[in-house]
């Protein structure tokens, strides 16, 4: 009896599978097939279960009688769903390079490699800058503004300044 609870809630949790001719529903992913309002064509959508915005939205191919699309099939459901997966791998490596950078200056004491890692909070929203030196010891890390500029010339005069905070303030490891 206690299986059966649970094969009816994990079903509730998943939607099942559905293959119609204009919606498909299968390992994680909906398909569907939408008048493309640009034009008298078709167009696809493909969205991540648990998203509310399209990951991928396309052209769809007419169907034999130049009026309706063709039916989405198992292959175009398979291709589309890789596709769609590899936009959204691209999105999430995009985000990441814009919100941790990395560049290497030369210090007095040799290569040192900065990092700048913007940490997205709502409700505080801020970066840490860091710098290691070239056998990757720690030697600062500040927390600052997530609009701070990081440059070669910022981080210069940040350790210029004995890695005091860009904003004045004389602790290293201030948090």
């Amino acid at each position: 009896m206690t299986s059966n609870v649970t094969n009816v809630a994990n079903e509730a949790d998943s939607p099942a599978a559905v293959n119609e001719p204009r919606l498909w529903i299968s390992k994680g992913w909906r398909a569907r097939v939408i008048k493309n309002e640009d034009d008298d064509g078709w167009a696809v959508e493909m969205v991540k279960d648990g998203e509310s915005e399209p990951a991928l939205v396309g052209p769809w191919t007419m169907g034999r009688d130049k009026k309706n699309p063709k039916p989405l099939d198992a292959a175009a459901f398979n291709t589309l769903v890789k596709t769609a997966a590899e936009v959204r791998r691209r999105h999430e490596q995009q985000l990441y390079a814009t919100h941790h950078k990395t560049l290497t200056v030369n210090g007095r004491s040799g290569r040192i490699k900065a990092t700048f890692d913007i940490v997205a909070d709502e409700d505080d929203p801020h970066a840490v800058l860091a710098a290691y030196d070239g056998n990757g010891e720690a030697l600062a890390r500040v927390r600052v503004e997530a609009g701070f500029r990081f440059s070669a010339a910022s981080v210069n005069a940040w350790i210029g300044n004995d890695y005091r905070r860009p904003d004045g303030s004389s602790a290293r490891d201030a948090w």
